[in-house]
C-alpha cells in the first residue's frame, strides 16, 4: 500500500513539474513575442519620424529669373495746355477804342481786324510833321539855289572860297534836316497803321480786355490770342528719371472731364538741365488738337513712356533688408541658397532696378524668409503649399 501510494505521489509531482514548464515556456514565448513587437513598432517610428523631420527640413519655394528692362517706365505727371502760340494783343498806338470786331471764343485768321483806335492826338502830330518836312524841303530847295549861285561867283571870283564852303555846309545840314523830317513822318505813319489792330497770327479769342471808348495805352492788351492745334504741355519730369526722357519719345494725354478718350503727343523738347529749386527738368510735349476738344490752361494727366535704362529689374518682393544691406537669395545647382549682397537703383514700385551684383538670368527666391540662411536647402515649385507636404513645413510663397 505505501510502495503504490508513493509511486502515485511521484507521478503526480512530474506531472505538476512538467506542467509548470510548459506554462514557463508559454510565458517567455509570450514575453519575447511582446519585445519583438516593441522593437518592430519602435523601429517603424523611428522611420516615420526621420521622414516626417526631412520633409520638414524642406523648404518650399517660388523663384523668378532676372532680366534686363524691358520698355522702361511709365510715368504719369501733372501737366497743363497752352497754346502752341499764345500771346497778347496790344496797341502800339494810344488813343480811345473805336470799335472791335472780334470777341471771346471768336476764330481769327492772321491778319484779320480785331478793333480800330481813334488817335486824335497822333492825326495831328502827323499833320505837324508833314508841314515841318514841307518847310524844310523850301529850305533845301533856297540852300541848293544859293550854293548854285554861289559857285557861280565863286568861278569869276566874285566871293571867297571860305563862303563858298559854308554855304555848301548849309546846303549838307539842309539835306540832313529833311531826311530826318522824313524819318519823323514815316515813323508817325506806320504809328496810324496801328490804328487797325490786326491778329498776328491763327487762332482763338481767348479773352477781350477792352470796351468802347475805353482809354488805350501801349501797356494794356486788348486781346488775348491762342493758338489751339496744335497745343503745347509742359511738365516738371524729377530728376531720378531726366536721363531717361528723349525727344521724340511718346505721350498719352488724358484728361479727367473726357473720359474713354486719350490724345496722343511727342515730347517736342527738354530743358536739358535740371531746376535746382525744384530738382525737376521741363519737358515740352506736343499735341494735336484738331477737334478743338482739348482747351488752353486746362489740367491734364500726361503719361510718358520713359526709355529703357538698360539696368536689370527684379521684383520688389525677392529683396531682403539685413544689417549688411540689401540682399537676393540665388538658387544654385543642387537647391542650395546663397545670399547675394546688390546696389539697388530706382523703386518702380512692384520692381526695382538692380545696378550692381547680378548679372542676369539668375533665379531669385521670391518672399524670401528672415530665416533663410546660405547653404540652406530649397525646393522650388509652382505652388507655395504643395499637396501632400507637412503642415509643420516651412514654406515660401
Amino acid at each position: 500500500m505505501d510502495a503504490a501510494a508513493g509511486e502515485a505521489e511521484l507521478l503526480q509531482r512530474r506531472q505538476v513539474a512538467r506542467r509548470s514548464r510548459i506554462a514557463a515556456i508559454v510565458v517567455v514565448l509570450l514575453l519575447a513575442a511582446g519585445a519583438a513587437r516593441t522593437v518592430v513598432s519602435r523601429m517603424s517610428n523611428g522611420h516615420a519620424l526621420e521622414a516626417g523631420a526631412a520633409q520638414s527640413a524642406i523648404t518650399y519655394v517660388k523663384t523668378t529669373l532676372v532680366k534686363p528692362a524691358g520698355t522702361g517706365q511709365a510715368m504719369n505727371l501733372p501737366g497743363t495746355l497752352q497754346g502752341f502760340v499764345q500771346a497778347p494783343v496790344s496797341a502800339r498806338a494810344g488813343g480811345y477804342l473805336r470799335r472791335w470786331t472780334k470777341d471771346i471764343g471768336s476764330q481769327v485768321k492772321q491778319g484779320e481786324l480785331l478793333a480800330e483806335i481813334e488817335t486824335p492826338e497822333l492825326d495831328q502830330q502827323l499833320s505837324q510833321a508833314v508841314a515841318a518836312r514841307n518847310q524844310t524841303a523850301s529850305s533845301l530847295e533856297l540852300a541848293k539855289s544859293t550854293v548854285d549861285r554861289w559857285e557861280a561867283l565863286r568861278k569869276r571870283d566874285a566871293v571867297s572860297q571860305q563862303e563858298l564852303e559854308e554855304r555848301r555846309s548849309g546846303y549838307a545840314q539842309a539835306r540832313a534836316t529833311l531826311a530826318g523830317a522824313d524819318a519823323n513822318v514815316e515813323r508817325l505813319r506806320q504809328l496810324e497803321n496801328f490804328k487797325r489792330v490786326t491778329a498776328p497770327f491763327s487762332g482763338v479769342i481767348t479773352r477781350r480786355n477792352v470796351d468802347i471808348g475805353d482809354l488805350i495805352d501801349s501797356n494794356k492788351p486788348l486781346f488775348t490770342l491762342s493758338q489751339t492745334d496744335p497745343l503745347r504741355v509742359y511738365v516738371n519730369v524729377p530728376q531720378a528719371y531726366a536721363q531717361l526722357v528723349k525727344p521724340g519719345q511718346a505721350a498719352v494725354v488724358t484728361q479727367s472731364e473726357l473720359r474713354d478718350r486719350t490724345f496722343n503727343g511727342k515730347v517736342a523738347r527738354t530743358a536739358g538741365s535740371i531746376d535746382a529749386s525744384t530738382r525737376t527738368m521741363q519737358v515740352e510735349i506736343t499735341l494735336g488738337n484738331r477737334d478743338g476738344a482739348l482747351l488752353p490752361g486746362a489740367f491734364v494727366n500726361v503719361e510718358l513712356a520713359a526709355a529703357p535704362s538698360g539696368a536689370l529689374t527684379i521684383p520688389a518682393n525677392a529683396v531682403l533688408f539685413r544689417s549688411q544691406g540689401p540682399l537676393v537669395a540665388k538658387v544654385e545647382a543642387g537647391g542650395s541658397v546663397r545670399l547675394q549682397p546688390v546696389r539697388l537703383g530706382r523703386n518702380y514700385g512692384d520692381t526695382i532696378e538692380v545696378t550692381s551684383g547680378l548679372s542676369g538670368n539668375e533665379s531669385l527666391v521670391l518672399n524670401p524668409s528672415d530665416a533663410l540662411a546660405d547653404g540652406d536647402k530649397v525646393q522650388v515649385v509652382a505652388d507655395a503649399n504643395p499637396t501632400g507636404s507637412s503642415p509643420a513645413a516651412k514654406a515660401t510663397p
